[in-house]
């Protein structure tokens, strides 16, 4: 009897052919984006020329408000003014002068043989560099003893003249060498083996463990002391920021040196003394933001992390640029031949565009009036949005980039419009991605940390610095000026004794201080 294979109908086929084309397009998509990714350009600017949200006039966002006049937009320019010197430019710097003079006996007319008198001057500068140097400081001190008691009585008073005690006691490190150290590696990202060349070449041999000693040391006795007087100022605070991003240490009990911990970023939101503070974690579990901000009440900007769910009493904010960019790397993985306005992604990425043109021009008013501008014209966007994303999301390929970004977006979205309800809450966690960015450079030069002590440690040092630097101050005369004047506190090292030497306090010495010009 002769077996026969039943065809498959025709909407089988078709069906075959949709699912085939669209794992073909989700191919091509991936394939685009990888190469803008490699080729292309980083940046995620939209020219304002190319992608207006006019284009699809949506009329509940471009409408104007009952009783308010359309707005009116002022251009102006600025250049910057040519001048022939630039003196200005050298206004902060120390000036050595040097003179050229004829001898005496040259100071006579060729011509004449008459006396020369000096008509003008030509002066011309230079920047000159003076390289790092390494020296001896010698400290000694003296004892006396009185010539009276020693002839005629039975004790004789010592008295020994102050000197300041030492950053590291039994050790050759000074204030300048600690801080130079941990300023080269977490500042210029120079790995400890690098500096070690770098000194032999100043004609010191300092081993990379000696300098690791000296960090270890520094940031668990002067440091930590002050990294948690603010953690204590961080948490008083009412808008935070947090992120995290990978660290590998190489020797940690349990795992293995290719697997990856965690480094967990914490710090201030606009309008106060900034703060940041890191803190190292063997994993990426929600239990360690829960842990480090116990205490804290108030509003927390994350990105779509699930695990910033478990912080109790906070109310997330969402990231309005990590939206943005799905919608940003699906409209380049297009096809080159597609038109980019009429797009899923080019329409989803004009209202966010339209949302960040909105807060450029509230950037500088106060908290109040930038909540209430935000319902005026904010609010109107956001809800032509939503309706936006519900009607495309039955019309886009959930898989495609731009169902991914419409899914993101939807599923964010009591996060993503979570900025509305505070003037001083901002449309992005990009002040977080901007203090992490130091570090994740960092890592690009020393790699991994070896032991999780040393990786604590990093955490610390990267706050301090992190945190001088927000609040404009240097960070290797900073902790120059740490490691000089914390020894010398008598007592415990609690906030109180820390507040003079906060990053954000007024009675720091100016050579602290970064020019603000």
């Amino acid at each position: 009897m002769e077996n026969r294979t039943e065809s498959p109908t025709v909407e089988v086929l078709q069906q075959q052919v949709a699912e085939l084309s669209a794992k073909l397009k989700w191919y091509e998509e991936q394939f685009r984006l990888a190469q803008q990714k490699r080729f292309g350009a980083s940046s995620e600017k939209t020219n304002p020329d190319q992608m207006e949200l006019n284009l699809f006039n949506e009329a509940e966002v471009l409408a104007t408000p009952v009783g308010q006049e359309p707005p009116t937009e002022k251009i102006t320019y600025e250049r910057r003014k040519q001048t022939g010197k630039r003196e200005d430019d050298f206004s902060d710097l120390p000036v050595e002068t040097i003179v050229y003079k004829l001898e005496e006996g040259e100071q006579s007319c060729a011509c004449c043989g008459g006396s020369l008198h000096e008509m003008t001057t030509e002066m011309r500068s230079e920047i000159a560099l003076v390289p790092p140097q390494v020296k001896v400081m010698r400290h000694i001190r003296q004892v006396y003893a009185c010539r009276h008691c020693e002839r005629h009585e039975i004790k004789t008073p010592v008295v020994t003249a102050p000197m300041p005690k030492p950053v590291y006691p039994g050790s050759l490190a000074s204030p300048s060498s600690m801080a130079y150290v941990m300023s080269q590696k977490y500042v210029d990202g120079l790995p400890l083996y690098r500096q070690e060349q770098h000194f032999a070449r100043l004609g010191y041999t300092l081993s990379r463990q000696t300098m690791a000693n000296w960090m270890m040391y520094g940031a668990e006795h002067w440091l930590y002391p002050l990294f948690a007087a603010m953690k204590a100022y961080l948490l008083r605070q009412e808008v935070l920021h947090a992120d995290e991003t990978t660290l590998q240490v190489l020797r940690e009990e349990g795992k293995s040196a290719e697997s990856m911990s965690y480094l967990w970023l914490y710090r201030t939101g606009r309008d106060v003394s900034p703060a940041v503070l890191y803190e190292y974690q063997r994993t990426r579990g929600g239990e360690h933001p829960r842990n480090f901000l116990s205490g804290f009440k108030g509003y927390l900007h994350v990105d779509g992390y699930a695990g910033y769910h478990k912080v109790a009493d906070v109310t997330l904010v969402g990231c309005w640029a990590h939206a943005r960019r799905k919608y940003d790397e699906a409209l380049k993985a297009g096809p080159p031949e597609m038109g980019k306005l009429g797009t899923v992604a080019g329409q989803g990425l004009a209202y966010c565009n339209q949302l960040y043109a909105i807060e450029r021009e509230l950037a500088e008013v106060s908290p109040e009036e930038r909540h209430t501008k935000r319902q005026e014209r904010s609010l109107p966007v956001l809800n032509a949005f939503h309706a936006w994303l519900k009607e495309q999301r039955s019309k886009t390929l959930p898989k495609s980039l731009s169902g991914q970004a419409i899914a993101y977006s939807l599923n964010q979205w009591d996060k993503l419009t979570a900025f509305l309800a505070d003037g001083r809450l901002e449309l992005d966690n990009n002040r977080s991605e901007r203090s992490i960015k130091p570090f994740v450079i960092g890592r690009k030069n020393w790699l991994f940390a070896n032991t999780p002590r040393g990786a604590k440690a990093s955490a610390v040092i990267y706050s301090v610095i992190e945190s001088a630097k927000e609040n404009g101050l240097h960070p290797f005369n900073y902790l120059k000026y740490l490691f000089e004047q914390l020894p010398q506190i008598a007592g415990p090292l609690d906030a109180e004794a820390l507040e003079p030497f906060m990053p954000w306090s007024d009675v720091l010495p100016d050579d602290c201080r970064i020019s603000k010009k």
